[in-house]
């Protein structure tokens, strides 16, 4: 019993279809169910004749299908015409009546049966997604334990080149250390989110606590946003490090954030670095600057000064996700 509950409850639902037997069987109550309803309507109305079998079409449709709700509706129909509850004969009104009940149930069983198939279309696409987001975090924990595995072996295979010049490695290996944390925390966030003092302080640390100054309050970040700002972050950084503030010995950077109501504001403000005489094509990273927030309301201005690069980021923050 609990078996055939469970099959009902899974073709009902669209998870799965139900057999041939059970959508017979399901369908033959309905036309019972609506028999004994019109024989209760009778002994008020005897001229109803096929509007109580409209519901036991449409349930047997829904559960069994098109041909299930075609044989049910045609199988109501007759009986409207046989089964008299009353005085009355078949005559040319019922006739008539059989004509629009069939045309209605046909509407209804098109009706059903595209419903069903965009129901098992978005149960399909559902699933697909659903694995193709499993396969993606099986991905990205791959390759997070593979950065972490090339990192470990390039600390160990500086540590040997180095250990007789222990000044050198003094400058690297909290740099490296550094690196290595900022990729544990970005496989944090994108499960629980961070503090956006945590997310700079990790993207900057490798480049030097004493390059850089944060000034804002605690701010929880979800994780969908804190993985989108430690994308940007980590872009404006690297570019720091090639051309920026943090390629020259005196530069510095200053990062500043303010909140009003929802909408978060970060201003990212380079100084002493090399003058920028050029701006070359926009390239990926670019891009990615300005259309990372697009998904929070959002956008991002650039600005290239005499004193370095001046960046505004500003976006909603999410309440969750």
């Amino acid at each position: 019993m609990g078996k055939l509950i469970d099959e009902f409850r899974k073709g009902w639902q669209g998870a799965a279809p139900p057999s041939l037997g059970l959508s017979i069987s399901f369908a033959v109550i309905c036309l019972l169910a609506a028999t004994l309803v019109r024989w209760g309507l009778a002994q008020v109305r005897p001229d109803i004749y096929f509007t109580p079998y409209f519901p036991a079409v449409f349930f047997a449709a829904a559960l069994g299908g098109f041909r299930i709700g075609i044989v049910t509706a045609l199988v109501g129909g007759v009986l409207g015409v046989v089964l008299n509850f009353g005085d009355a004969i078949a005559d040319r009104a019922r006739f008539a009546l059989l004509a629009l009940y069939w045309a209605v149930c046909a509407i209804t069983i098109w009706g059903v049966e595209h419903y069903r198939t965009m129901l098992a279309e978005q149960r399909r696409i559902s699933k697909r997604l659903i694995e193709e987001e499993d396969y993606r975090k099986l991905l990205v924990d791959e390759l997070q334990h593979r950065l972490k595995n090339k990192l470990s072996t390039v600390h160990a295979v500086l540590h040997q080149v180095l250990h007789e010049q222990p000044q050198v490695w003094a400058r690297i290996d909290p740099r490296l250390r550094s690196l290595a944390a900022t990729d544990d925390l970005i496989s944090r966030i994108d499960k629980g989110g961070c503090d956006i003092r945590d997310l700079l302080i990790s993207e900057l640390g490798p480049y030097g606590h004493v390059r850089f100054t944060l000034n804002g309050e605690r701010l929880f970040l979800p994780p969908k946003l804190a993985v989108t700002l430690s994308l940007m972050f980590h872009e404006l950084a690297t570019n720091a490090g090639k051309y920026g503030a943090f390629s020259s010995p005196r530069g510095l950077l200053q990062v500043s954030w303010t909140i009003n109501d929802d909408r978060l504001t970060i201003t990212w403000d380079e100084t002493e670095g090399p003058s920028v005489d050029k701006v070359s094509e926009p390239g990926f990273g670019t891009k990615l600057l300005k259309s990372a927030l697009s998904a929070f309301d959002g956008r991002t201005e650039i600005s290239y000064l005499k004193t370095g690069l001046h960046c505004i980021m500003q976006c909603r923050i999410p309440r969750s996700g």
